[in-house]
């Protein structure tokens, strides 16, 4: 808290006076919207539209140096929408027979599942990716390398480091730790690093040029890019602190290191719905959910509010939070905000939800 009240203090124009070229023809959602950015950043932005037309929408602004609308050619963190991609790696290898979906970790990464409670025979890949390996929720506490970059064996050092929250199969515990195990996974399968993989796997095939895995120790963002920030709200005042660049991306790896846009996401997310990545087979395994929440591989399921059934992921990570998703019938939506909005994340979660909802049920 102390580190966001510097610097930037800034007052953002009244929703009422927010623009976008499309708020007659989307009201509703321009509102939702609005309601995202008034509990989230200085800004927010949307992207939706079917296999007809797309259109997008935008409050408050990118950059608090500026009125700049955020824009969706504009690069962002994705955060834990990564993990959908790592899944997508990993159901990859399943379809070329690699991997077992139903096999213990044990046997593709022998002794790293182990110790303070955990037993890799006991746990699954189907359990990592679906969050029910017993594995808890937990803020990295990895110790950095001296270049101040993290491995996937140092996070996942540092997961294992706090006892199972339950029995392997009995409870659903998000935990970024199921990933950067699941990246150590796709690491020993193929014998490449994991964002190579994710790389020539999925980015380059679906043509996603602003999409990236960055390297460790890359903090950059690819121009064009929407600040990223830290802050907080008095009244009218803004107080924002500049972090687009001091996010050390390899904190979470697999599990939460990627940037792109808001269109490369939907054009990943329905192309991923629209069965161009994996097997029939393969997209069934990953839409199937767990019986403690509607989350299948790497992959939510959303029943919305019009009937529609949407499959798709959030991210947040400091300065961005994110969700995107698509339906089989070629709708699709994201949507951000340049803040994490740790002060008010389950409102800002319910908020983005709300405006996207709104995206995905609008009439064409």
């Amino acid at each position: 808290m102390a580190g966001a009240v510097v610097a930037a203090v800034s007052v953002l124009p009244a929703p009422a006076q927010a623009k976008s070229r499309a708020q007659g023809d989307h009201a509703a959602t321009q509102a939702a919207l609005q309601e995202l950015q008034a509990v989230g950043g200085p800004g927010a932005g949307l992207y939706a539209g079917d296999r007809g037309e797309s259109w997008s929408l935008a409050v408050g602004t990118g950059d608090t140096g500026g009125q700049r609308p955020v824009r969706p050619t504009e690069h962002f963190r994705i955060g834990s929408q990564t993990k959908t991609f790592t899944a997508v790696a990993v159901v990859q290898l399943a379809d070329e027979g690699k991997v077992s979906l139903d096999a213990p970790i044990e046997r593709y990464l022998p002794g790293v599942v182990s110790g303070n409670g955990y037993d890799g025979n006991a746990i699954t890949v189907r359990q990592l990716l679906q969050h029910t390996s017993g594995i808890p929720t937990s803020n990295p506490a990895a110790q950095a390398g001296p270049d101040g970059t993290y491995t996937l064996a140092a996070l996942v050092r540092d997961g294992l480091s706090h006892p199972p929250a339950s029995a392997p199969g009995a409870a659903f515990h998000y935990s970024n730790t199921n990933f950067e195990i699941l990246g150590m996974l796709v690491e020993k399968i193929t014998g490449t690093p994991v964002g190579r993989v994710i790389t020539s796997r999925i980015i380059e095939p679906l043509g996603l040029t602003e999409t990236r895995f960055p390297a460790p120790g890359d903090r950059s963002l690819a121009t064009p890019y929407v600040h990223g920030y830290r802050g907080l709200r008095v009244g009218p005042l803004f107080f924002w602190r500049d972090v687009t660049t001091e996010f050390e991306p390899s904190v979470f790896l697999s599990a939460g290191a990627m940037t792109s846009t808001e269109q490369d996401m939907v054009t990943f997310y329905q192309a991923l719905v629209d069965g161009r990545l994996l097997s029939p087979a393969g997209l069934a395994e990953m839409q199937k959910v767990s019986a403690y929440a509607p989350y299948g591989l790497g992959l939510n399921r959303l029943d919305l509010p019009c009937g529609r059934v949407a499959w798709g992921h959030t991210g947040g990570v400091p300065g961005y939070l994110s969700f995107t998703m698509a339906s089989a019938d070629g709708r699709h939506v994201a949507v951000m905000t340049n803040s994490e909005a740790v002060l008010n994340l389950d409102a800002a979660m319910a908020k983005m939800y709300a405006a996207a909802s709104s995206a995905m049920c609008e009439n064409p």
